[in-house]
């Protein structure tokens, strides 16, 4: 019985951490008991910033592909990974595309899900920020400093691995958890020495507030981000998974070849210039492939850190969150 009320005192723990880091999440779906909904809905989580998945909604595409199957697309947007991956952790989601770090805060917390597809690395689309006249110039400066992060995102990892080159340990700085847009106004007024923060809110903050990068993730991080699917949705619809990957490959393709283009497009619906956009759009590599023992064992390092710095309250293994066929093809 004790060892029972420890498991259960765990996964409460890892549940509540997961709720903290998706207040303020964007999305209008109400939670669903054991994945109950009509198996003819598929209902995709994504991010203003995650562009791929944007430009695919505005073009229909993967609603046409699977509208002759019979399958409805429905559309949820959240404020960073955290917030996707508790709805995905309750049910409201079936499928979404997250940075490093959330898979692993949500499969501590028990999440139900697996592994997809990956984006092949883009160090470059995070850093961490400071004001352009900042006396700090080195990461090594950071100790002692207030930084602004988003718990749980990709970027959590970033600042871990940045201030442990550095010989920063976790204790030795000061962590100001904000999400994107509360985060930039802490920065703007000088209320936290540093920002480490993804595109197209880097370069956005770059240009419009002449922010100075202070490091990039480049030699440091992979910062490869993750289509996920909820377990339960992807062992009965594997074809549809597969679809939407494919769907995904093809859009990724498109903007690779009409970079302009997808700004343009993109500029109205995230609300930046499309000169940003086109910036942050080329940090990005919008090439995608299967999960591959490589990629989970660089996901397992990053578990295996944020257990240390007792960030999950449990370790993990990462190849638990994968399915033991690939999918199907529509």
């Amino acid at each position: 019985m004790t060892e029972f009320k420890n498991k259960l005192l765990t996964r409460r723990r890892a549940l509540a951490m997961l709720s903290a880091a998706a207040a303020g999440a964007v999305t209008t779906l109400v939670p669903q008991c054991a994945w109950a909904q009509d198996q003819r809905v598929l209902r995709i989580g994504y991010q203003k910033a995650a562009s791929t998945l944007v430009l695919l909604k505005a073009h229909g595409t993967l609603e046409r592909h699977l509208a002759r199957l019979g399958i409805e697309v429905k559309w949820a947007e959240f404020s960073a990974g955290p917030q996707l991956l508790e709805a995905l952790n309750v049910g409201s989601v079936d499928f979404g595309y997250v940075g490093e770090a959330p898979p692993i805060i949500a499969q501590a917390a028990g999440a139900n899900f697996v592994y997809s597809g990956y984006e092949i690395p883009t160090p470059l689309a995070e850093s961490i920020l400071v004001p352009q006249h900042s006396p700090i110039h080195t990461v090594a400066e950071l100790r002692g400093k207030k930084i602004a992060f988003n718990k749980g995102s990709d970027v959590h990892w970033l600042v871990i691995s940045l201030l442990k080159k550095a010989n920063i340990s976790y204790s030795e700085f000061q962590p100001i958890y904000l999400a994107p847009a509360d985060a930039r106004a802490a920065f703007e007024r000088g209320a936290v020495d540093a920002w480490a923060i993804w595109d197209p809110f880097q370069t956005a903050a770059i240009k419009q507030l002449n922010a100075r990068v202070l490091a990039s993730g480049a030699g440091v991080v992979s910062h490869h981000q993750f289509f996920l699917s909820a377990r339960p949705y992807a062992e009965k619809n594997p074809a549809i998974i597969s679809a939407i990957l494919d769907e995904v490959g093809k859009e990724g393709q498109w903007i690779r070849a009409n970079v302009k283009e997808a700004s343009v497009q993109l500029a109205p619906i995230q609300g930046l210039d499309k000169d940003v956009i086109e910036i942050g759009l080329k940090n990005y590599a919008h090439i995608y492939k299967p999960i591959d023992n490589k990629v989970l064992e660089e996901q397992q390092k990053i578990a295996d850190t944020f257990f240390e710095l007792k960030l999950i309250p449990r370790r993990i293994s990462t190849r638990d969150a994968v399915l033991a066929a690939p999918a199907a093809k529509v």
